[in-house]
């Protein structure tokens, strides 16, 4: 992995969740939630790590919960993109009010609202020093935005994905509702796949296997936030 000086990842691909971006709400964005999570963006990149973000929609629809009650899963797949394209402007906005540098990128083709993704364009833009926000999941149906945030990493060449989510990385159990759950320091990507790890989907780990490309599952309430989690100042979880 490519490293700065400071020994931090040079470049990296954070993936938030649409859950993430609700809070405790069960629908939309919490204003004081999305304020965080762009702070802690902005923190990381002016330290000098260049930043990419993938954003997911479950907060605004989930294309799968709704395909399971019949509706047609190509629909519901694409409605749900466009939800992850809403999360992507919210969080595009929340960084330029900060004092920080966004651009959001959408692989669906939505030019009146957002750029149209390029990897040369998205390259441009972290080399640049701004925070590029990738909404559209992979354009594709059928895939998730962990299997975006996996393709997109490695597309832009990053060090390292990190998971953000609602705990302080992975667990053998689930720490919500055992309190004996036991959190891994370290696991391989082929070892997480194996367990049947719900954390990201098997397509995710898959790539960042073949790719060699870590991902570090962390808490997006970790002390120091962001910055402490790539100082290796906070816990979190290394797979791969």
């Amino acid at each position: 992995m490519r490293r700065m000086g400071t020994g931090k990842l040079s470049r990296v691909l954070i993936k938030v969740s649409g859950e993430a971006l609700a809070g405790d709400k069960s629908f939309g964005v919490d204003i004081g939630l999305l304020t965080q999570v762009a702070t802690q963006l902005v923190e990381v990149a002016t330290s000098g790590t260049q930043v990419a973000v993938v954003v997911g929609g479950g907060n605004i629809f989930r294309g799968m919960a709704v395909a399971a009650n019949g509706a047609d899963r190509v629909t519901a797949d694409y409605m749900g993109m466009l939800g992850t394209v809403i999360n992507a402007l919210a969080l595009g906005d929340a960084i330029d009010r900060l004092g920080g540098s966004s651009r959001v990128f959408s692989v669906v083709h939505v030019p009146l609202i957002a750029e149209s993704f390029t990897v040369r364009a998205a390259r441009a833009a972290v080399e640049q020093g701004q925070i590029a926000i990738f909404g559209g999941g992979t354009g594709n149906p059928f895939f998730t935005t962990d299997t975006a945030a996996a393709l997109k990493a490695v597309e832009l060449d990053c060090d390292a994905v990190l998971k953000a989510t609602k705990v302080d990385g992975v667990y053998d159990s689930d720490p919500a509702t055992n309190p004996n759950a036991s959190r891994y320091t370290e696991l391989s990507h082929d070892e997480a796949i194996a367990k049947d790890l719900k954390v990201m989907d098997v397509a995710a780990f898959a790539i960042a296997r073949d790719f060699g490309l870590p991902i570090i599952v962390f808490s997006l309430d970790a002390e120091g936030g962001m910055a402490a989690v790539l100082a290796g100042q906070a816990p979190s979880t290394r797979v791969g």
